[in-house]
């Protein structure tokens, strides 16, 4: 007989150790409170990471991020205008980066990445293309969803996470968009390639890297067929129209001019 007062011993049945790789049930998480949310990542506000990214890819323009004819903003107003805040907004952050010693001011107060800044802002766009990876090579999201959720997961991976979800995935080149995952790869491609808006008419290119800062627009360049490592060829362009023609294999597109801008080529040849 058990002695009166003595606690039942509990057995637990064995079960198996659930799998811890790449913390998938966090994500899933991350991802459907994200899709719950019923508001605006500008309402939420941004993160110092999501300012010193706009500010990086200001420091080293292509596509929307090259400054207008005209002349360029100040950057205050143009990170304002890619953020879609208030320019006062922008400003109150560009103070902040700038006394902890992620940002300096120029001679025009233009906003210059320290050194610090540089890295740590590198470190973000790395990581942005990593988790687009995952989400589309693992997780199954279209290559067309993905830049969102990786802007909404970024926060969710320490460091050494990413270095390890990067040697599992193979250590990709590029994200689902064709923009190098190493930042120096990108800065050093940007000089060799063009939007597809500067072709002249009869040109031959072949598509590289998807804008991503629009979402419906990238939605559009996947079904259309008009994604990296797409052979395509300019047939008429009436830049004051913003009305532009590709052929691709043996059907033609019309592009627009938003999407002719975001559609980033290397011509052949």
């Amino acid at each position: 007989m058990r002695p009166i007062g003595r606690p039942m011993k509990m057995v637990r049945p064995a079960t198996a150790p659930r799998p811890r790789i790449w913390a998938v049930d966090n994500v899933r998480a991350t991802l459907q409170e994200a899709e719950n949310y019923d508001g605006s990542r500008v309402a939420q506000g941004h993160s110092i990471d999501e300012y010193l990214e706009t500010i990086y890819f200001l420091a080293f323009p292509i596509g929307e991020y090259t400054p207008k004819a005209g002349g360029a903003l100040p950057l205050a107003s143009r990170v304002a205008e890619m953020l879609r805040v208030s320019r006062a907004s922008a400003g109150e952050m560009l103070k902040r980066l700038e006394a902890e010693g992620l940002i300096e001011r120029g001679e025009h107060k233009e906003a210059l990445l320290t050194a610090t800044g540089r890295e740590r802002a590198e470190r973000v766009v790395r990581r942005h293309r990593i988790i687009e990876r995952l989400l589309t090579d693992f997780m199954g999201y279209t290559a067309a969803e993905a830049h969102v959720h990786a802007d909404e997961l970024g926060d969710t991976f320490t460091d050494e996470m990413i270095e390890r979800i990067d040697v599992r995935l193979g250590e990709p080149e590029r994200c689902p968009h064709g923009w190098p995952v190493d930042p120096a790869v990108e800065q050093a491609e940007n000089h060799e390639l063009a939007p597809l808006s500067e072709l002249e008419p009869g040109a031959r290119a072949t598509i590289v890297r998807l804008a991503e800062h629009d979402g419906d627009l990238l939605h559009w360049f996947y079904d259309q067929g008009l994604e990296p490592g797409a052979e395509i060829r300019l047939e008429s362009a009436e830049p004051a129209a913003g009305q532009f023609t590709v052929r691709l294999n043996s059907s033609t597109r019309a592009v627009g001019e938003r999407a002719a801008a975001g559609l980033f080529v290397r011509r052949a040849g």
